[in-house]
């Protein structure tokens, strides 16, 4: 396995874990990781904000007063609005998003949670989906967490992949075992 990452992945990570750390010392990592989540969904929602923050020819002044008045309007932490125009100021506003990806990674892992990818043919109820959370986690020992999708190509059936780790029960993936032992024949 590689060890080579990225100068944005490796950067990324040393602001999150400092935020991380900074957090958890000053007793606000909870209240901290809501108002990132909140945060990642009205990043998610407007694009508008998106480009405001990746475009390199905004003023530091410029993003000091967007994100001055976000963190008022949002009620965010003292040290997330902190850390928010420490990013202005060293120029790396435009990695908020894996920034942010790694914290709330860092908070699942505190935790105990392992983050793991859940993949259906058909949409699957919030009871369905807790259900083979808490069958996994049996398995596993840690608390699973799904991010969940939908792929009609699947045909049925469902995948899972945990690291690793990766379960295909899906009839697409049947066909091509089928397909690839004729061939083989």
């Amino acid at each position: 396995m590689s060890t080579n990452k990225s100068f944005s992945t490796e950067t990324s990570e040393r602001y999150s874990r400092a935020l991380f750390e900074l957090s958890n010392e000053t007793s606000e990592l909870e209240k901290t990781e809501n108002d990132i989540k909140q945060f990642q969904s009205l990043l998610n929602k407007s694009l508008e904000i998106k480009n405001f923050i990746k475009d390199p020819t905004q003023s530091i002044s410029q993003q000091n007063k967007f994100f001055d008045l976000l963190s008022d309007r949002l009620n965010f932490s003292k040290n997330l609005k902190n850390f928010f125009l420490l990013l202005i100021e060293k120029r790396r506003i435009f990695y908020v998003n894996k920034i942010s990806e790694s914290f709330l990674k860092l908070c699942s892992k505190k935790r105990g949670e392992l983050e793991a990818s859940l993949i259906s043919s058909k949409d699957l109820s919030k009871s369905e989906i807790e259900t083979i959370s808490k069958d996994l986690s049996a398995t596993m020992g840690s608390s699973i967490k799904f991010n969940y999708k939908v792929d009609k190509e699947l045909i049925g059936g469902l995948k899972i992949q945990l690291g690793s780790f990766m379960i295909d029960t899906s009839i697409k993936n049947k066909l091509k075992k089928y397909k690839l032992a004729m061939l083989e024949n």
